[in-house]
């Protein structure tokens, strides 16, 4: 069984350490824990792929990231699925989430998009909202700063403190939805 896991964030080293690219940091620590290298895609992505588990139980993990900007993912995201020939179903979304506190990790299947522009492309794109989210807390702003200035942030430095564990976690959770399923996933991440 292939699955399709996307970063969510905006290309550029600009928007590297930013928290709008907090799903793109994972994958970078996928990528890192299976050393494998991200390489371009017709698609316009970055992709790179490894197996999961062993044998006949083994599951193809591909991984990857939209070299358009958050508003423009779906298309290139539906065009890469549709290469691998990848069910909805089986595809999980990283994304940043202002509505859980910074660390803070949630998966689910469907639903709305929240105002999250990278969401809502891949739910128009794809036609549907059901696929899987993993939904990384990065808390809302501070008094009146406009929540859209504050996703194109880079990380406070008390938050960078604690950023490498948070970017970890998310890749256990990829990996646990993947090999365990949402129920038993949830119940061991969900914070």
């Amino acid at each position: 069984m292939t699955w399709l896991v996307v970063g969510l964030g905006n290309p550029g080293d600009q928007y590297a350490a930013t928290r709008h690219n907090v799903g793109a940091m994972v994958i970078d620590e996928l990528v890192r824990r299976h050393d494998i290298k991200l390489s371009s895609h017709k698609s316009r992505t970055e992709v790179a792929a490894y197996k999961l588990g062993v044998g006949e139980s083994a599951h193809s993990i591909i991984l990857a990231k939209s070299k358009s900007y958050m508003n423009e993912t779906g298309g290139p995201i539906k065009a890469l699925a549709n290469f691998y020939s990848v069910e909805t179903n089986n595809i999980i979304a990283l994304h940043d989430e202002l509505d859980i506190p910074f660390a803070a990790i949630r998966s689910k299947i469907g639903g709305g998009d929240n105002g999250h522009n990278g969401l809502k492309s891949m739910t128009s794109a794809f036609g549907t909202a059901e696929y899987f989210r993993v939904r990384l807390g990065i808390g809302r702003p501070m008094g009146q700063q406009d929540p859209a200035d504050f996703v194109l942030k880079a990380f406070s430095k008390i938050e960078q403190k604690e950023l490498g564990e948070f970017i970890d976690r998310g890749a256990d959770v990829v990996e646990s939805l993947i090999s365990a399923g949402l129920e038993q996933t949830q119940t061991r991440f969900n914070s």
